[in-house]
């Protein structure tokens, strides 16, 4: 598949008739290269022929383990996202597509449907784990993309003046099994104690790591209003790990806490020794987006 370069449009550009749809991918952190490596490890070349529905929304994509669930990259042509027949956004040559509700094993919140002809490549479980040893900066990327679009979300809530509700603990965080895993991945370190009531890092100071809450609660907060209680497996500051983001909030203990300070090498190093951590984590940053999602009545 060493044929597929997106250095260059897929066919010419041509004048739309009526304003596009704003694209869905609305990061820089967004590497369409590192995609392209990703799925050409183990992708599976499909063509859809214009007017064909990928997948329907509400369609149970199942998770990573369900027979049939996939995630897409688009390589050629453009396709529509709908919710309820009407427009959401449109895919590009170079963009993933349908990876939230796979990721989250849930319902597809969108349909898909191919607005041209197409070619894309799909990654089934077997597949997508496979590449996930070979290409672990693909985890993290996707990782800080989602933590973006998360921020977006609470940022929309802070501007309609409804204010964030608190979103729910971590349930799909990591388990103590594979807290071990990281912490052994990572030489076996001691975890960091916050006593009640103590800042562990504060909004707009410079970060190059994320941190894992071990034991405890964490509240982060924006501008003081409280967006997330995080607990044991659960984890917050993802998008410094691409290196020296600001913080985009704060993060203070709620009860006795302790915490790992994960660093870019070792979130590789364990996401190439053991696959499921980094599929633990897109899942937890899937329910966190579809929560706020929920909130703002998308």
């Amino acid at each position: 598949m060493s044929d597929l370069d997106f250095s260059q449009p897929a066919e010419p550009a041509k004048k739309p008739a009526a304003p596009p749809t704003p694209v869905r991918q609305e990061t820089t952190l967004y590497d369409p290269k590192l995609a392209l490596k990703f799925f050409q490890i183990a992708g599976e070349l499909e063509v859809f022929s214009a007017g064909d529905t990928i997948f329907a929304e509400q369609a149970k994509a199942g998770g990573l383990f369900s027979k049939g669930a996939r995630i897409y990259l688009l390589v050629e042509g453009q396709v529509a996202l709908t919710l309820k027949q009407k427009p959401l956004s449109l895919v590009m040559p170079g963009e993933i597509f349908g990876e939230v509700a796979v990721i989250a094993s849930a319902p597809r919140t969108a349909t898909a449907t191919a607005r041209k002809n197409c070619r894309v490549l799909s990654l089934d479980e077997k597949r997508f784990l496979g590449s996930l040893q070979q290409a672990p900066d693909f985890a993290l990327m996707l990782m800080s993309v989602m933590a973006q679009r998360l921020r977006m979300g609470v940022e929309r809530m802070f501007a309609a003046r409804t204010g964030p509700a608190p979103i729910a603990a971590h349930a799909a965080g990591l388990d103590k099994k594979m807290l071990a895993e990281l912490q052994h991945e990572m030489g076996d370190p001691t975890p960091t104690p916050a006593r009640a009531g103590e800042t562990i890092v504060n909004k707009g100071a410079a970060g190059v790591t994320m941190f894992v809450v071990t034991t405890g609660r964490v509240a982060i907060s924006v501008d003081g209003m409280v967006v997330e209680h995080v607990g044991p497996g659960g984890t917050f500051g993802e998008m410094a790990l691409l290196g020296g983001a600001a913080r985009a909030a704060s993060a203070t203990a709620e009860v006795d806490s302790t915490w790992l300070s994960v660093g870019r090498k070792d979130f590789l190093a364990t996401v190439k020794a053991k696959p499921a951590f980094g599929i633990a984590l897109l899942r937890s940053m899937s329910e966190r987006i579809q929560y706020v999602g929920k909130l703002l009545g998308e």
